[in-house]
């Protein structure tokens, strides 16, 4: 009982707090059956990362089957660099201006959702906060020295972070970030940015197993079947072995 309240605690933990930062994580609410919410998280993915993310296991046509978008509205809104419908979603960028630039090549997105997890990446999202000190001039509260601008500040505006003076155990005073506020608008409201984060995280946790609704869906149908075929193997166990004693 003990071993099994500590992995719970861990477990709980983990999905609480992030990793060595101790932030509570936000609730992304991921509904892969919300194709308008899907429509509109590809749309800010194109935008607002395909410049510096790839996504290479996704391919466009499947996006666009999976979305119910017409093809030819993927190419003439979706594509921009000369790409064509059946390839993955790549980036021009090479890796060694990436790390001239930016200091790391910023990672390939596909799998970032199942890797990380929607919660995680929703809080990240939202937790850019003016910090001169850094390169980019911004960090982020979840993923401290943080290496990426924030480049969507015209949508979110600019955080500043309020402090507060926390007592350790040692007696010693410790300076925290207490919260984030906006300091500069951006073109949307706080409401209208959460929105657009959860429409842009539902589509990465959808570009994550684009499969996932199919394979749920065949799941249920495998398990239907196992059900009825064990009841057939009931009764005929019973029928062939009714006159052995």
């Amino acid at each position: 009982m003990k071993k099994i309240t500590i992995a719970l605690f861990v477990l709980f933990s983990s999905q609480l707090f992030a990793a060595g930062g101790g932030v509570a994580l936000e609730s992304a609410r991921i509904d892969l059956n919300d194709k308008a919410s899907l429509q509109r998280g590809a749309k800010y993915f194109v935008n607002y990362c395909l410049s510096c993310h790839s996504a290479k296991q996704l391919r466009y046509s499947r996006m666009a089957t999976d979305l119910e978008i017409p093809p030819e509205l993927v190419e003439l809104n979706l594509m921009f660099t000369g790409e064509k419908i059946f390839d993955g979603m790549t980036i021009s960028m090479r890796p060694e201006d990436a790390v001239r630039w930016f200091g790391v090549n910023p990672p390939d997105l596909s799998l970032i959702a199942r890797s990380r997890g929607s919660d995680w990446l929703y809080t990240y999202l939202k937790s850019f906060y003016v910090d001169e000190s850094r390169p980019f001039g911004v960090n982020n509260i979840l993923f401290p020295k943080v290496g990426m601008p924030h480049v969507l500040a015209d949508l979110q505006g600019l955080q500043k972070a309020v402090y507060k003076d926390v007592e350790l155990e040692d007696g010693s005073v410790r300076t925290v970030i207490d919260h984030l506020e906006i300091s500069e608008p951006g073109r949307m409201s706080v409401e209208e940015y959460d929105e657009a984060m959860n429409d842009l995280v539902n589509f990465l946790t959808y570009m994550g197993e684009p499969a996932q609704l199919e394979r749920q869906k065949l799941g249920w149908k495998v398990l239907v079947f196992i059900l009825i075929m064990l009841l057939v193997f009931y009764f005929l166990k019973k029928e062939f072995w009714k006159d052995i004693h």
